[in-house]
Order: structure tokens, then sequence, then C-alpha cells
């Protein structure tokens, strides 16, 4: 537990060097130690009444030694999340995005996706020096979601497609273990205490199934959906790394962009992304769906807010139609961790009544609704866990 000490000098460190005066009315705290100077001292560039004659400022000179010291006093005083919350603040309070141009400031800046979809909204107007290290901030983003996500994905998807339909080629290695052991019970022998199955069942092989499911990611590039435009496009270049898949990522605003060559390389598919713009969705939706071959086989995630600045009319109706076709049309709100999100709520209800699923997704879970999606599966269930 604190004690009455300890909890005042927290309070000088949070209220900073101004309330000192204040706080020695109930006893003060006591004399800073030298690592609390440096954290005083750390906090105050960003939350003093002025930040002080050393304080870190934008600007477009050369790079200042005392923000290299900044940030070395952040990682060596503060742990990752607080680091995080420091760096976002720095950037809202003080106005610093010129710092992020910094190339030490990109390389000390935990990996953060709030961060980076900042640095992709403004990537044109980074300078040469610092284009590099943009970059590289961005590559430890996507290294972050492969961790997390990668192996999850590529497991819900195998589970959904490459076990879908059986074999009649026989292969120890694609034998339906419990399907044959279940087809089999009737002849159970009771003197050998043992199944002799009649007939065996496989798993179809991925190769025979290759390109028969297509996965349309349709992303809204408008500024709000920064976060979701970053997972759903690392989620892309996974989907597209796998052959039982055809995969397509399309990114709009007011006009639509297909990324799908950019699959290879996610750092450079995100920087294809230009975060900011308006929005079209009912054109991006119109393009996306000359992209369907076999509407049955197809799942498309419309990933975006519903703020639409084209015909909502033509939208409503344009996923109407790849409803009715076969296409399994699915519109994910927002692909986020960070809390509730913000869409329009009139044309999201409108979008759930043409029974199309219409909902947040935070992006642990996006493995699991991969397997369902691509199984086609109900996800009223798994919409309302969403929410919660």
């Amino acid at each position: 537990m604190m004690n009455d000490l300890q909890m005042l000098k927290r309070w000088r460190l949070i209220l900073g060097k101004e309330s000192e005066s204040t706080l020695e009315r109930f006893g003060g705290g006591g004399a800073l130690t030298d690592e609390e100077m440096l954290m005083d001292s750390a906090l105050s560039q960003i939350y003093g009444s002025s930040g002080g004659e050393s304080g870190i400022q934008g600007g477009r000179g050369s790079s200042s030694p005392r923000l290299t010291k900044w940030l070395g006093d952040l990682r060596t005083l503060f742990d990752p999340m607080e680091i995080k919350v420091i760096q976002n603040d720095a950037i809202e309070r003080k106005g610093l995005k010129q710092l992020l141009f910094e190339p030490e400031m990109l390389d000390g800046l935990e990996p953060d996706i709030s961060t980076a979809s900042l640095l992709m909204m403004l990537k044109d107007q980074i300078p040469s020096k610092a284009k590099d290290n943009a970059r590289a901030y961005i590559a430890k983003i996507v290294e972050d979601i492969n961790r997390r996500l990668a192996e999850d994905i590529r497991r819900s998807v195998a589970s959904a497609v490459n076990k879908r339909e059986h074999s009649p080629i026989p292969s120890a290695a694609a034998l339906d273990y419990r399907l044959t052991v279940r087809r089999n019970l009737k002849n159970y022998n009771r003197e050998l205490g043992r199944i002799l199955p009649e007939k065996f069942y496989f798993f179809e092989r991925s190769s025979r199934l290759s390109s028969s499911r297509q996965v349309i990611l349709d992303i809204d590039q408008s500024g709000s959906m920064g976060e979701s435009a970053i997972y759903s496009s690392v989620m892309g270049c996974i989907l597209a790394s796998m052959s039982s898949l055809k995969t397509h990522v399309v990114a709009f605003d007011t006009a639509v962009t297909d990324l799908t060559e950019l699959c290879s390389d996610p750092v450079e598919l995100l920087y294809g992304i230009q975060l900011g713009g308006g929005t079209d969705i009912e054109r991006s939706v119109a393009y996306c769906a000359e992209l369907v071959g076999e509407p049955d086989k197809t799942t498309m995630f419309l990933v975006t807010d519903l703020y639409e600045g084209g015909n909502r009319q033509g939208l409503l109706r344009r996923l109407g139609e790849l409803k009715e076709s076969g296409v399994n049309v699915i519109v994910l709100l927002a692909i986020s961790d960070s809390g509730k999100p913000c869409f329009d709520n009139t044309l999201a209800e409108k979008v759930s009544e043409l029974d199309i699923p219409c909902f947040a997704c935070p992006p642990e879970r996006l493995p699991e609704l991969l397997e369902l999606a691509l199984k086609k599966r109900s996800l009223k269930g798994f919409a309302q866990q969403s929410k919660k």
C-alpha cells in the first residue's frame, strides 16, 4: 500500500512543479529523488504549462539531441503502456506531429497502431530523411499483427476450407478419423475388439480446392478508419499467401484502388492506403461485384463505418444484389480494440435488414470470424459477443 508521503509525491509528479507550494500544506512528500527528477522533467515536456526552456518542440530544423534524451528518459523510467500514453499525449497536446518525421523519434517509438495510422495519414509529408524510418515503424506494426494473428488465421482458414469436403483419393495424412470411426461403428468386431471399416473417408486435398474459394476485402480508407484499415490490410496479405483462397484487397475513398498485386509486401500495401479522403462506398461495392467469380463460394468483407458520401440507396441496392446472388457479405464497422466504434447507426440498421451481418470485431477474434464466415455459419451469436 502507498503511504501518505508517497501519495503526495505521486501527486507532485502528476501536477508538476507549480503544485509544490500547495502540497506543502499537506506535508509535501519530501524532495524528489534523482530518478523522480528525471521523471518530472520528462513529464513536464508534455504536461507542463509551457514545456520549459528545454521542452521538446516541433520544427523543420535539424534533429535535436534533447529529443533523443527525452526518448531515452521515457524508455528508462516508464513501462511500455505508460510510454504509449505519453507519446500519444505529446502528439495531441503539443502539436508535435512534426516530431514523427524525425528519424530518432520514429526509432524510439513503441509500436502503436494509432501512431501508425497517423504516420499513414501524413506519409506524403514525411521528409526524405525519415522515410526509411517511417517504413521501418510500419514494418514493426505488421510484424506485431502477424505474430498475434497469422498462425490462427491460417489454421482457421485451413479448418474451414481444406476439410469441408471429402476425397475418394486415399492418403493416410488426409484420413478423417472421426468420420471414418462414426460411419463404421456398425462394423465393430467383438472377438477382435476393434472396428473393421468398410470404407475410409479422407479430407479433400487443398491442391484440389486451390482458389476454389474467394475472399474480397473492401476497405474504407477515410481518416476515421485508420486502425481498421491496418488490421484488414495485414489480414488480406495473410489470406493472399494461402493457395486455398483467391483473395482481393480493395481500398476506397471517393475513388477505388485495387491493392491485390501488393499483397506479397504488407508494408508496401499499407503505403498504398491513402487515409483521410472522402467516402463513396457504393462505387467500391460496384467494383467488387465485378470481381466475384462464383457467388456461392465468395465471402466479401466490407470494412467501413458506413458514413456514405455517395449514393446511400444505391449502396443498399448493390449490397442486396450481392446477397441475393449468393455472396456471403459481412460488414465490419470496425476492427479495433480501442473502445466502442463510431458509425452510421441508421444505415447499419438498413444493411442488417438485408440479412447482412453488421458489427465491429476486435482483432483477436478475426480468426474465429473467418472460420465461421467461410463455413457460412450464422454470425448472430458472434456479433452479440463482439458488442460486449
